[in-house]
């Protein structure tokens, strides 16, 4: 289901309505928001703001949060070779212990985002807690709690990769995705195909534009490209994932390690060029070159003096371009060549 936009940013991105209430400082515009505004927010408006950018915090800057939370929690924090201690002091209260491991696997598996490492914290914490067993002694006392590393991947419930499928993130991967092919590199290739994959990313999508890399990268480098890439986006079509994965992968090494050649992709780019560059009407296609399928058009000429290629037995003189562009090669065109 695609995800609907608040009425808020509908209007934003939609009408210049506050244009002019911005431009005389009668309304002062304050949003936060995790998608990228250049798709979202209207672009005269945008050009009169200032957009902050907010990066991923660093695993030592989510280390003090999260040394911050467990102090504010109570939580004792063990180190590497500690062990709970033994007080003497006996309370009702459950005493809770978590390793310093546990805590720096948080920093690192957030991925940047305090809030998806607190809600981890807080998840593990909670289940250690209900999972508590009463003392069978019966003589009360405090139980004693320790939060380890399993219980925190358990509280994250999801795969540590941070994806947004309709956000900037899509295409900040399949961008590094292409170019990672373009420059052979099927390290690098494979590491940002899993990491769309992993995510979430439909594996059409990313079949597709492998489709399209085999022509516009590789091109006439190696011709079996075209057919491995559209074999593997009709494979991903039939078996879905996660089966699909290995033949995603299959793809992405070959078109990474095939000669690149971008000789189609110019010269078609520059067909279109000349195209809308032609100035006056576009030339008439060739009399010889016309079908004739009614005597009318025999008789004005069409299909007059072709030759039937397969009916020689070497090269064939021939114009198949109009006169006026004669001897052009769109391999090499620019536009001053009109």
């Amino acid at each position: 289901m695609a995800r609907k936009d608040p009425p808020c940013v509908k209007l934003l991105r939609e009408f210049d309505t506050f244009l002019p209430h911005v431009e005389c400082g009668t309304l002062t515009l304050i949003g936060a928001t995790t998608e990228n505004p250049s798709f979202q927010v209207n672009a005269a408006l945008l050009s009169r703001c200032r957009v902050l950018v907010l990066e991923k915090l660093s695993v030592e800057a989510m280390g003090s949060i999260l040394d911050r939370a467990v102090a504010t929690l109570g939580i004792k924090v063990l180190g590497q070779d500690q062990s709970i201690p033994k007080e003497q002091h006996q309370s009702d209260e459950p005493k809770i212990f978590i390793e310093q491991k546990a805590l720096d696997t948080v920093a690192y598996l957030c991925d940047g985002d305090a809030r998806a490492g607190l809600n981890s914290l807080q998840l593990a914490v909670q289940a250690q807690l209900s999972s508590a067993r009463p003392d069978p002694s019966g003589q009360g006392g405090s139980q004693e709690i320790l939060v380890k590393e399993d219980h925190i991947k358990e509280g994250l419930q999801r795969s540590h990769i941070l994806y947004d499928r309709a956000g900037e993130e899509h295409y900040n991967c399949i961008s590094a995705l292409h170019k990672s092919m373009r420059g052979s590199d099927e390290n690098a290739a494979l590491y940002w195909l899993g990491r769309m994959l992993e995510g979430g990313e439909d594996p059409l999508y990313v079949a597709r534009r492998l489709v399209r890399f085999a022509s516009e990268d590789v091109g006439m480098a190696d011709s079996a490209a075209l057919p491995q890439a559209v074999s593997a986006f009709q494979a991903c079509h039939f078996i879905g994932m996660p089966e699909c994965e290995v033949i995603m992968a299959q793809c992405v090494i070959y078109l990474a390690r095939a000669p690149k050649s971008v000789d189609v992709y110019k010269a078609y780019a520059n067909v279109k060029a000349c195209l809308r560059n032609h100035k006056g009407p576009l030339p008439s296609v060739p009399l010889h070159l016309r079908n004739a399928p009614t005597r009318l058009m025999k008789q004005l000429g069409y299909a007059k003096g072709y030759k039937y290629n397969p009916s020689f037995s070497g090269p064939v003189e021939q114009k198949y371009l109009p006169d006026e562009l004669q001897g052009i090669n769109f391999f090499t065109w620019t536009p001053s060549d009109l």
